[in-house]
């Protein structure tokens, strides 16, 4: 797929702006703070709704403004698909093929993408949230089952922490509404942590010969998916329920002392070993760096696979973070193949070789120019 045209309305610094891109390599040059990487989120919005940098919908919309809006029309293999989204203080509308949609989950995954910024080297050295937010986004992308159950678990999740809550603070005292809720829970619960299980397994498959050539066949990279629950390839999504209920019963006394549950895949990991060491605590910079990178680019095959479709990859100022080798290899890699965005202050030697007749605009105040 592809994003054929964009067209923002009051969004950030651009008060306007029309622009059709080319399918393969779009370079934003600009200086800092000029809107390039407004113009990543712009299309980040477009295909998830949300924004990577901030929770905050007012951040989105100008200043002079009430509401944002954000429209492009996707190419894939079925045809042209326009989509569109508005954010405003009446919360987010989106539409598809000019209709609304009342579920934002029934929006996402009409224009699938892979986000890689220097922030997403915390990936693989940060705090566990981060990790389960990378499988929340990118498996939600692919599989509509993912997002389904994991809308529905957050909901159950949200629910059970508020009666917890009730309980400890003696507001309330059925314990047999908990075990409804725990009921809930485990359905759902057990659905996400099955299907992130067979999609990081899938994951690794497509990560491991990318590392392997980064790191010039001197390191193996396995992904780890870190549940509570016992589960591998014979576990069965009834199994991981019977588990989870389990596990919610344990610790329901601990849990009500709490005010929140303490068991389920919303304290789960996923960790990244590299010749069997765990790269987070053990790797070096270059070798963290290097597993990231192989990840993301494994994320655009493995989306492929998926659904069918190659999902736009959205580079922002992530060369600069780059070593020569790996900029090498990583533009090598989608050369002909993704739609790719690069944002970047000026183009690296390295780059210029490289990329094949990337398609250049400038960005100065909200201002977009292609040149040539």
């Amino acid at each position: 797929m592809r994003l054929e045209e964009l067209s923002l309305q009051d969004f950030r610094n651009y008060e306007q702006l029309a622009v059709q891109f080319n399918p393969g390599i779009n370079v934003l040059i600009g200086e800092n703070a000029q809107g390039k990487t407004n113009l990543l989120e712009a299309i980040h919005l477009l295909a998830l709704t949300r924004s990577h940098r901030t929770n905050k919908d007012k951040e989105l919309v100008n200043w002079q403004a009430k509401v944002a809006q954000v429209k492009g029309v996707v190419v894939k293999a079925t045809g042209k698909l326009p989509l569109e989204i508005q954010v405003g203080q009446g919360g987010k509308r989106v539409k598809v093929n000019h209709l609304p949609q009342s579920r934002l989950s029934a929006y996402i995954g009409n224009l699938n993408v892979v986000l890689f910024a220097p922030e997403d080297l915390a990936l693989v050295k940060g705090a566990p949230v981060i990790r389960r937010q990378f499988m929340n986004v990118e498996f939600g992308q692919m599989s509509s089952r993912y997002l389904y159950n994991l809308s529905h678990f957050n909901d159950a999740l949200h629910q059970r922490n508020q009666y917890l809550k009730q309980l400890r603070q003696r507001q309330a005292s059925d314990r047999l509404l908990l075990e409804v809720l725990s009921d809930q829970l485990a359905t759902f619960g057990s659905e996400v942590a099955a299907i992130r299980y067979q999609l990081v397994k899938q994951l690794e498959k497509w990560a491991q010969p990318v590392h392997e050539e980064i790191s010039q066949q001197k390191e193996q990279l396995q992904l780890q998916y870190v549940s509570q629950l016992t589960i591998n390839e014979e576990s069965t999504v009834a199994d991981l329920k019977e588990q989870l209920q389990a596990r919610l019963r344990e610790k329901v006394d601990k849990e009500i002392a709490a005010g929140t549950t303490l068991a389920g895949p919303q304290r789960d990991d996923l960790h990244f070993l590299v010749n069997g060491n765990n790269v987070q605590q053990f790797g070096s910079q270059g070798q963290q760096r290097t597993t990231a990178l192989a990840v993301k680019l494994a994320e655009i095959d493995l989306m492929q696979e998926q659904t069918g479709e190659y999902p736009l990859l959205l580079l922002d100022d992530v060369l600069s973070e780059l070593d020569n080798d790996r900029q090498t290899h990583l533009l090598t890699a989608i050369q002909d193949k993704v739609q790719t965005f690069l944002t970047t202050t000026s183009l690296s030697g390295v780059a210029r070789q490289l990329i094949k007749t990337p398609t250049i605009y400038t960005i100065q105040a909200g201002h977009l120019q292609r040149e040539g």
